[in-house]
């Protein structure tokens, strides 16, 4: 058999082929969700990605016989080692046929490519962090992905375990629906609300930048240290904010807030993912007319973040900010949410969504190697 050749993917003509290999290769697979090859080649940039400000990457290509049959990212996160003072390197945008010599011949060079810049340990995957698409799915493979979340084939754990890489921890996504309202811990939210003074709004779309600066200040708060958590720097927040500002809906965005004080918030979003799938070639022309007419019909919703400051921790603050969204969702025709990712042992989380109505439904998987 022809040897896998892994190279550099720096030119214009490598960096579009490491772009257009997944289409290629999930495009008969009903979960996975088309990105705009748009918006993949800014997230890749590092002209416009803010997240190249602490952070270097290289992209490579496996071809066997001329033919692209993989792809990595090593990632060399320095915002990471510094605030969690460790050696770990990460690996992203894994791609790879169900041939164990092409994932192995793809770690090894991003390994490789790591270990000369000093990292111990390779983790992921993470494209390009724990603040992107984060983790390998290894159970709950047959719905598909909500946005901003990976989807992969089932080979893909077994090529990564088989290249020696070891669970690092489990990621949970949980789904609900809205045929039955939570009544009882609404009613209990309506009295803690009542009875603390706390207040909830939504987003005010008119002063869109400064919300978009209370986010900022609420993300890493309510973070904090987290395993794998490294907070996002202003530009990162607005780039994101950039990107998710067409899909917003403001009242799907909500702050708590106590005498004046901002202590939590959620950001909720429709599904994007339905529409995308109606372009499978990931085009802007003239795919992105697909992806505008199947919008209106988006009844998903994803529960991106939900976060309280510490000392308002298992308060009720979350099943406040829940009812709000929760009644807005209903009245205007969402019909399932998830929420997630969790991380496995972060309890108070879990058992939060439990009680807002939330179950788990996919497990995504990071792992380690040392190098």
């Amino acid at each position: 058999m022809t040897a896998v050749a892994v190279t550099e993917a720096r030119d214009r003509r490598a960096r579009e082929r490491f772009i257009a290999f997944p289409y290629a290769l999930h495009r008969r697979d009903p979960g996975w969700a088309p990105r705009l090859r748009r918006d993949v080649r800014t997230l890749l940039s590092a002209a416009k990605n803010p997240f190249f400000a602490h952070a270097e990457a290289e992209h490579f290509l496996a071809e066997r016989a001329g033919e692209v049959v993989g792809r990595i990212t090593a990632i060399h996160n320095r915002a990471h080692n510094e605030f969690h003072q460790d050696r770990v390197g990460f690996f992203g945008f894994f791609e790879a046929i169900d041939d164990p010599a092409v994932a192995r011949a793809l770690f090894d060079r991003a390994g490789d490519w790591l270990a000369g810049r000093g990292r111990g340990v390779m983790r992921g995957p993470a494209s390009f962090s724990t603040n992107d698409e984060a983790g390998l799915l290894v159970d709950g493979f047959e719905t598909p992905a909500a946005l901003m979340m990976p989807h992969n084939p089932r080979y893909y754990a077994p090529l990564v375990e088989g290249a020696g890489f070891r669970k690092a921890k489990d990621l949970l996504a949980y789904q609900r629906t809205f045929d039955r309202p939570p009544e009882r811990l609404h009613t209990a939210a309506l009295r803690l609300e009542k009875r603390s003074g706390i207040t909830v709004r939504s987003l005010d779309r008119a002063r869109f930048e400064q919300e978009v600066d209370l986010v900022k200040r609420l993300y890493n708060q309510a973070w904090e240290r987290n395993w794998g958590f490294v907070p996002m720097s202003d530009a990162e927040i607005d780039f994101l904010a950039a990107q998710l500002r067409p899909v917003v809906v403001p009242e799907l965005v909500a702050f708590a807030e106590h005498e004046g004080r901002p202590i939590g918030f959620t950001v909720v979003l429709p599904d994007l993912n339905v529409a995308l799938r109606k372009n499978p070639s990931g085009r802007l022309f003239p795919g992105i007319l697909r992806v505008l007419l199947a919008s209106r019909g988006i009844d998903r919703l994803r529960v991106l973040l939900l976060g309280t400051v510490p000392e308002w921790r298992g308060k009720g603050v979350d099943a406040l900010l829940d009812r709000k969204v929760w009644e807005e969702a209903h009245r205007r025709g969402f019909r399932w949410a998830e929420a997630g990712w969790i991380l496995e042992d972060n309890h108070p989380m879990r058992n939060g969504l439990v009680r807002l109505g939330f179950e788990v439904y996919k497990t995504y998987r990071i792992y380690d190697r040392p190098i």
